[in-house]
């Protein structure tokens, strides 16, 4: 392998890796919407308000879109 071989194969790598963290960025930026923390439901602050999961599987006092992993069952 020849010095030129090795640098055009690192410039085409290091462009690949430039160029896909413009485009994460960028779809970042311009394609998600922000979360406006004023339209979640406020959070009970009673005993045993905490996440759980009910008897057919749906989630009680979680206000995100997201669920945690093993979250604990309701009493």
């Amino acid at each position: 392998m020849k010095r030129s071989d090795l640098a055009k194969g690192s410039s085409v790598l290091l462009g690949v890796i430039v160029a896909g963290y413009v485009s994460t960025t960028y779809v970042d930026q311009r394609f998600t919407t922000p979360i406006k923390t004023s339209s979640l439901p406020a959070p009970k602050n009673t005993p045993g308000s905490a996440a759980c999961v009910e008897e057919d599987g749906s989630w009680k006092n979680w206000r995100w879109p997201n669920v945690p992993a093993l979250s604990p069952k309701c009493k």
